[in-house]
C-alpha cells in the first residue's frame, strides 16, 4: 500500500532541492548572466541555462542510476539506504572542513557551460543530496509484486531514477533563470557585486541534514 503522505512529501523534496541547487550560485546562473552580458543577446541566456540544465541533469542520473540498480536488491534495502545516508553526511562534513572550491572548474572552458555544470554538481555533492530523497520513493513506491520481480522492479527504478532527475532539475533551472533574468534585465552586476552571497556553509550543512534524514527514514521503516 503505498503512502500517499509520504510519497508527496518525498516529490515536493525533490522539486524544493532543484529551486535550492538554482538559486545557489555554485550552480551556475552567473554564467548564464555573463553568456549574455559578453554575446549582447537575449537568446544567449536561455541557450546558457539550456547547457547549465543539460549537465546538471546528467550529474543527477549519474548518481542516481547505480543506486536504482543496487536497490533491485531488496533483502538488502535498508543497508543501501543506510549506507547513502552516510555518503551524504560524510560529503557535508567534507565540505565544511575543505572550504576552497576545486580549481579544476575554473580550467573549464566558459563555452563548456554543460561540462562545467556536470562536474559543477559532481564536486559539490548534488547528486548525492538526492539519493536519500530517491530511495525513500522506491521504497514506498514498490510492492508485493514489484519486489518479487526483479526486472520489473529494476525498470521502474531506473525510470523513477530519470523523473526524478528530470523534476529536479527543471526546478533548479527554474530558479537558477528567474533570477539570472532580473539581474540581466533589471537589477545590473552593480547590485550582484553588492548582494552577493556565499551558501557554502549553507550547502555543506543540507548535505548533512538530507544524510540524517536518509539514515532516520531508513532506520524506522519509512
Amino acid at each position: 500500500m503505498v503512502d500517499v503522505t509520504s510519497m508527496t512529501a518525498l516529490w515536493w523534496a525533490v522539486i524544493f532541492s532543484g529551486l535550492y541547487h538554482g538559486i545557489n550560485p555554485g550552480m551556475g546562473w552567473p554564467l548564464a548572466v555573463s553568456a549574455a552580458l559578453m554575446e549582447r543577446k537575449h537568446s544567449a541566456m536561455p541557450k546558457a541555462l539550456a547547457m547549465l540544465a543539460a549537465g546538471h541533469f546528467l550529474a543527477m542520473v549519474g548518481i542516481l542510476l547505480p543506486f536504482s540498480l543496487m536497490m533491485v536488491l531488496v533483502q538488502w534495502e535498508v543497508e543501501l539506504r543506510i549506507v547513502a545516508g552516510l555518503l551524504v553526511i560524510a560529503m557535508g562534513l567534507y565540505l565544511l572542513i575543505n572550504r576552497r572550491h576545486p580549481k579544476f572548474l575554473a580550467r573549464v572552458h566558459p563555452a563548456r557551460l554543460a561540462l562545467w555544470s556536470f562536474l559543477a554538481a559532481m564536486a559539490h555533492g548534488a547528486g548525492l543530496m538526492l539519493v536519500p530523497i530517491f530511495l525513500g520513493i522506491c521504497a514506498i513506491g514498490a510492492d508485493d509484486v514489484g519486489h518479487s520481480a526483479a526486472r520489473s522492479l529494476m525498470g521502474s527504478n531506473i525510470v523513477t531514477a530519470f523523473f526524478v532527475a528530470a523534476v529536479h532539475t527543471l526546478s533548479m533551472t527554474f530558479a537558477g533563470g528567474v533570477i539570472a533574468v532580473l539581474i540581466y534585465r533589471w537589477l545590473g552586476l552593480k547590485f550582484l557585486s553588492k548582494t552577493w552571497f556565499n551558501l557554502d556553509i549553507v550547502w555543506a550543512l543540507s548535505l548533512v541534514i538530507v544524510g540524517v534524514f536518509g539514515l532516520y527514514s531508513a532506520l524506522t521503516g519509512h
